[in-house]
C-alpha cells in the first residue's frame, strides 16, 4: 500500500478515502478504522474531524456533490421538461459511480454551499418556466427524490447487490411467490432493465408534475 501520511490530514481528504474504500466495502463495511488503515493513520486522529459515521456521511455526500457540481451547472434547457429530465439523468449516473451512492447521498445534511448554485440554476428555469417559486421547489424535490429513491433500490437489486454477479435472482423468487403469478412476473418489470425502468418512471413523475403545478402559460 502507498504511504500517504506525510500529506495533511483534512476532512475532503478523508472524504476522499472514504469514497474510494465505498466501492470495495459498500456502505456496511465502511468504518473510520478502515478508513483509517487505508490513509496510514490511526483511527483516533479522524475523531478530530469527524465525531460519527454520519457526519463523514455528510462530508462524503459533499465531496460527491463538488464533483458533479460542474456538469449541474451547464446552463439548463428552456423547456422545463427537458432540464429537469437531465438534470435527474445527471445526478443519477453520478450516483452509479460509487457503490451504495444513493444510500451515502440520501439524508445527509451538505457542510458547504457547494449544491447552492446548481439548485439556484434550476429553480430559476422552472420559475422562468411559469412556476410559483413554491411550485418550482417542490417539482425540484419530487423529481430529485424519486431519482434517489430509485437508485437506492438499483443499487440494493442490480449486478453487483449482495455478492450476485446478475442481481436480485429472479428464478427463486418466482418460485416463492408460486401462488402469487402477478407478483411473481413483476419481478421482471421492477428489477432488469433499469435504464429503461428510470426513464419510464421518470417521464410519469415529470408529467405528473405538469398536470399537477399551476404553470403561467400552459
Amino acid at each position: 500500500m502507498v504511504k500517504v501520511a506525510t500529506t495533511k490530514l483534512d476532512r475532503a481528504r478523508v472524504a476522499r478515502a472514504a469514497l474510494d474504500l465505498l466501492n470495495e466495502t459498500g456502505l456496511e463495511g465502511l468504518t473510520l478504522r478502515a478508513i483509517a488503515q487505508r490513509l496510514d493513520v490511526k483511527a483516533p486522529a479522524l475523531y478530530w474531524h469527524f465525531k460519527d459515521k454520519q457526519a463523514l456521511l455528510d462530508e462524503m455526500a459533499t465531496e460527491m456533490m463538488r464533483r458533479m457540481g460542474a456538469e449541474l451547472l451547464a446552463a439548463p434547457d428552456p423547456d422545463w421538461r427537458v432540464a429537469i429530465t437531465a438534470a435527474m439523468r445527471g445526478l443519477r449516473t453520478h450516483l452509479l459511480r460509487y457503490r451504495d451512492g444513493a444510500k451515502v447521498f440520501s439524508g445527509t445534511h451538505y457542510t458547504d454551499l457547494s449544491y447552492a448554485a446548481p439548485m439556484e440554476a434550476m429553480l430559476r428555469a422552472l420559475t422562468a418556466a411559469g412556476f410559483a417559486p413554491a411550485a418550482a421547489a417542490r417539482a425540484w424535490f419530487t423529481a430529485y427524490s424519486y431519482t434517489i429513491g430509485y437508485v437506492i433500490e438499483e443499487q440494493a437489486t442490480g449486478p453487483g447487490a449482495r455478492g450476485g454477479a446478475e442481481g436480485y435472482d429472479l428464478a427463486a423468487r418466482a418460485e416463492r411467490l408460486a401462488d402469487y403469478p402477478l407478483a411473481a412476473a413483476a419481478g421482471e418489470e421492477m428489477f432488469r432493465g433499469h435504464d429503461r425502468g428510470f426513464e419510464t418512471g421518470l417521464a410519469a413523475v415529470v408529467a405528473g408534475i405538469g398536470s399537477t403545478s399551476v404553470i403561467a402559460g400552459e
